[in-house]
């Protein structure tokens, strides 16, 4: 068999056992055709091996596909549905796939045991978490598993935000955090396909990732707009104008609205190089007119 270069970020293979639909690209001591499950935890923590101090390469959110290839000891190898990521899960944060009909539109909302906002929260869901509502109560959607929501946090699947960068904004000052997708904490490329996701944009991962498939290059020191994203090597931002940006850095150590000539300077003086890269995603013309918004 003559070898496929991978990704291993987003390829179901390991030494001893790979999916089973790689079977004719990849060497494996064994295949598997995988289990469909999703995350039932507020969020799951997906680490490069089955140990919970390994490193953090992405999270899952409530409700998230994700299809399970080996389980052992308390872990799950899985390949998640979003962005096909591959790592390890807690298999205590998998259940039963189901097909969801909501999503979180709010930055975090809480899932409470009944129709009150007095009793004691069950979890707290973040930006896009997936849910499976059967009725109304009131102010609250119910979920299949009985929890109830407030319904005014909650949009259907289907609805698409009509300015992604208005998503994005909604996590200043959320704490950075690498690997991180929720509003606990977050990292640059996370928040941008969290950003894009709510607006219907599917988006893979990571930064490298992001630079390769989305929109197309601009030049950098020319005029920006409104939804322009900012590429280092290892970094990306989001214009919020001509002359702000959004993004999730090391050095704050938090989402910031900064000046991007400032970021630039700092960025090179910190070793981290010059801007590689300006994407420009095709603009929705029912959007919010490109431009508008600080800087």
């Amino acid at each position: 068999m003559t070898p496929v270069p991978i990704d291993r970020r987003v390829t179901p293979v390991r030494p001893d056992l790979a999916a089973a639909h790689l079977r004719a690209l990849v060497e494996a001591q064994r295949y598997a055709e995988g289990q469909a499950m999703q995350v039932i935890e507020a969020s799951a923590s997906l680490r490069r091996s089955p140990q919970s101090d390994a490193p953090l390469e992405t999270e899952a959110l409530h409700g998230e596909a994700v299809t399970v290839y080996d389980e052992g000891e308390g872990w799950a190898w899985a390949q998640l549905g979003r962005d096909h990521y591959v790592g390890y899960l807690p298999r205590a944060a998998l259940g039963t796939a189901t097909g969801p009909t909501h999503r979180v539109a709010a930055l975090r909302t809480h899932a409470y045991p009944g129709p009150s906002i007095k009793l004691p929260p069950n979890m707290a869901l973040s930006l896009g978490a997936l849910l499976t509502v059967v009725r109304q109560d009131g102010d609250f959607a119910v979920t299949e598993d009985g929890s109830h929501l407030w319904a005014r946090h909650l949009t259907a699947l289907d609805f698409k935000e009509p300015d992604f960068v208005a998503v994005a904004e909604r996590f200043l000052e959320t704490p950075y955090l690498w690997g991180g997708r929720t509003s606990e904490g977050i990292d640059c490329s996370g928040l941008v396909q969290t950003a894009l996701a709510a607006a219907g944009i599917e988006a893979p991962r990571d930064s490298d990732m992001l630079e390769a498939a989305l929109g197309k290059p601009v030049a950098i020191d020319g005029a920006l707009t409104r939804g322009d994203l900012v590429f280092w090597k290892g970094h990306v931002g989001i214009m919020r104008g001509p002359a702000t940006l959004l993004h999730a850095n090391g050095w704050h150590m938090k989402v910031v609205s900064e000046p991007l000539a400032e970021a630039r300077a700092r960025i090179a003086a910190s070793g981290g190089g010059a801007v590689t890269n300006v994407r420009r995603l095709p603009r929705d013309p029912l959007a919010p007119l490109a431009g508008r918004g600080p800087g």
